[in-house]
């Protein structure tokens, strides 16, 4: 007899309540750590929890990790790196002025940006600024080299940190709001504050224009081979194909198809399986290969803009899945 099909995993998560908008999570090794809108960080290690201060008199905007710690941008202009065991450390402060975007690179690399002032910290903690052409919306660190790309108004700046190069550019007319790049260096692609993203293949410029969105892509996430960068804004995952010269003359993959638009996504480290989260509160697992749906948590009957998934992630080995929503509900999937 065949085993039975498993179209649910409700039952192996483990809730949390984190008490404050989730901002962002990382697992910085067993622990998983949320980033809270109350300037909190949450840290959950198995039974144990631990709430610290990183922000006391305001909130964590942006947040990113390097797998050893949580950095944390406020309101408060204060960079902030929490630890596992709860150790905070101060790392810049821009003096009181919002932090608008931030990433973590490898080697303790750091980079944020608070209007157009862009500040790039290499591991050995010394600063360069860039002073971008309008607000830097979005930060990318490029996946070979210590490169930089800055999403801003009218397109996208590469910045060697290390140099006094001038920086290259990469032009499109609109507001671009945040950037990634593929796993191979090899594109460049950002969210605009039009329904679209917009990418460049640097080998020789080329413009990519990904269109179609009903809604804004507010998140992005490559599968581990490279080969597809799944995005939210739809009310499905739109998963574009990058495993040639490409998406340009070919269609988008639709998957996870629901009456609420997918607000999170997070390709799994090592298999072509992407978690999707969505404005109702909902959580899927979509393997890409035959479009097989997992139900990880069940839609929430909160005010729609309360019950939004706004952060997930895998830990390293993609045996378990972190979660936290708008209304402060989190938790953890460990998979059977």
């Amino acid at each position: 007899m065949a085993a039975p099909t498993i179209s649910s995993l409700t039952d192996h998560v483990a809730d949390l309540a984190a008490g404050a908008h989730v901002t962002a999570l990382a697992w910085l090794g067993g622990t998983t750590a949320f980033a809270l809108a109350d300037g909190a960080a949450l840290l959950v290690a198995g039974d144990d929890q631990k709430r610290v201060a990183a922000h006391p008199d305001g909130a964590a905007l942006v947040a990113t990790s390097d797998g050893r710690r949580l950095v944390t941008g406020g309101d408060d202009g204060r960079i902030v790196a929490v630890a596992g065991d709860g150790t905070v450390e101060e790392i810049g402060d821009e003096k009181g002025r919002w932090i608008d975007a931030i990433v973590a690179g490898r080697d303790g690399t750091l980079a944020w940006s608070a209007g157009k002032r862009v500040t790039a910290r290499d591991g050995r903690g010394r600063l360069r600024h860039f002073e971008a052409p309008s607000t830097a919306q979005g930060l990318a660190f490029s996946p070979k080299g210590y490169r930089l790309a800055i999403a801003h108004y009218n397109g996208v700046s590469l910045w060697f940190p290390n140099t006094d190069a001038e920086p290259e550019k990469l032009e499109w007319k609109g507001s671009h709001l945040g950037v990634t790049w593929s796993p191979d260096a090899r594109f460049v692609v950002t969210s605009m504050q039009e329904n679209a993203l917009h990418g460049w293949r640097l080998s020789d410029r080329r413009d990519m224009r990904m269109t179609g969105y009903p809604a804004k892509t507010r998140s992005f996430s490559w599968s581990h081979d490279g080969n597809w960068l799944a995005t939210s804004g739809a009310d499905a995952v739109i998963v574009w194909p990058f495993d040639k010269d490409g998406p340009m003359g070919r269609a988008p993959r639709e998957c996870g198809v629901r009456h609420a638009k997918v607000s999170r996504v997070a390709f799994h480290p090592g298999a072509l399986v992407v978690a999707a989260g969505y404005e109702d509160g909902c959580i899927l697992l979509i393997r890409l290969t035959d479009a097989t749906e997992l139900l990880v948590r069940r839609a929430s009957v909160e005010a729609q803009e309360d019950a939004a998934v706004t952060a997930l992630a895998w830990d390293a080995k993609g045996k378990r899945l972190a979660f936290g929503t708008a209304a402060g509900a989190a938790g953890i999937l460990t998979l059977p």
